[in-house]
């Protein structure tokens, strides 16, 4: 299941990392740049609700990502469910109209951008592509449950892949170029995730982030080795990370996740191939607050400061040729001016690194 188009399959992410210098810029949080233009969305259905009363908001958003030198934009869809769209008296046709929507007005603000910047000379953008934000069900029932994984004795596998398969196919089936599992809490979800994808037969990457309240486990608790196990095992998903976590957190948790395994045979240029993730690594960091600064001369020292574990994981990833962290995006209060420095920050840094 999938489009066939060129810039859905899996070269396509990683000709967009290469392009991007080895770590491409997602975009930023996005309720809270809906909510810099004057929307309301003290909901249950969170930014989904301007894809209701406002999606030219979402639009203006997705376009003010691309300007800042966003490589990805994830599409509104996080908290926007069939079950969700229901519940505020929409029909199914409705709820299936609206996730589609999601998808295509960020596809439309990134076709958008791209044709009004692709002839100029000396631009420094990538032609980005548009993931499909697929949120946990803890999100639906937005009762804080991704940061627990507890969502009682009734929910199990078969429940959790009924709550995501329509809506999965609905993003899909709108022409996004990945899919985006974000803030997923706990083991059972993720198996649901990948045994979804093999299921829908889903030809267009995907990844799949965790969110952590600890900095060591999943919020439910289990290892990251358990939950990791199942996704290596599929060749569905292309990338995994984490999401909504401290950023004190981020550094500890990128290093478990490429931690060596002793025991491991070597390659032939001396390394192992023995992380616990053997995916495309990516890190949505959850506050950036203090580059919301007026000085840029400050801006730029708060922020590579901000960001020296990226530095160091970045140079460690150089030296042993160990997969690289090759997504970084901001959420929760983060803003366009956060993606802005973080585009200068890593275009800066590749290019004094190669």
């Amino acid at each position: 299941m999938g489009k066939d188009k060129e810039n859905i399959t899996t070269s396509s992410l990683e000709d967009l990392i290469e392009k991007a210098g080895g770590c491409a810029v997602i975009d930023g949080g996005f309720a809270t740049q809906l909510e810099k233009h004057g929307a309301s969305i003290n909901d249950p259905l969170w930014s989904a609700l301007c894809l209701i009363n406002e999606p030219h908001l979402i639009k203006t958003v997705h376009l003010e990502y691309l300007e800042a030198g966003a490589d990805i934009l994830v599409s509104s869809s996080y908290q926007a469910t069939i079950p969700g769209f229901l519940s505020r008296g929409l029909s199914i046709e409705d709820a299936e109209s609206l996730l589609e929507k999601s998808v295509k007005v960020a596809v439309e603000a990134r076709d958008k951008f791209w044709d009004a910047v692709k002839n100029v000379p000396g631009h420094s953008y990538n032609r980005a592509l548009v993931a499909a934000s697929v949120g946990s069900y803890g999100a639906y029932l937005a009762d804080g449950s991704e940061y627990s994984g507890n969502y009682g004795p009734d929910v199990n596998l078969e429940k959790l892949k009924d709550f995501h398969r329509r809506r999965l196919q609905v993003l899909v089936e709108a022409g996004p170029d990945l899919i985006a599992f974000e803030t997923i809490p706990n083991k059972l979800e993720a198996q649901a995730c990948v045994e979804l994808l093999e299921e829908e037969n889903m030809e267009i990457p995907s990844w799949i982030c965790f969110s952590s309240v600890d900095g060591e486990n999943a919020p439910s608790g289990e290892s990251f080795k358990e939950c990791l196990h199942i996704i290596n095992k599929s060749n569905k998903v292309q990338a995994v990370g984490i999401n909504c976590a401290p950023p004190h957190f981020i550094e500890s948790l990128i290093c478990k996740f490429k931690e060596r395994r002793s025991g491991m045979a070597e390659l032939k240029d001396g390394c192992h191939q023995s992380a616990l993730v053997k995916k495309i690594l990516i890190c949505l960091q959850q506050d950036g607050v203090i580059l919301e600064l007026n000085s840029l001369a400050v801006v730029v020292e708060q922020h590579l400061r901000t960001f020296e574990p990226f530095q160091r994981l970045l140079k460690k990833d150089h030296e042993s040729h160990f997969p690289t962290l090759s997504f970084i995006g901001c959420y929760s209060v983060t803003s366009v001016s956060t993606v802005v420095m973080l585009s200068i920050y890593f275009c800066f840094y590749c290019i004094c690194c190669s």
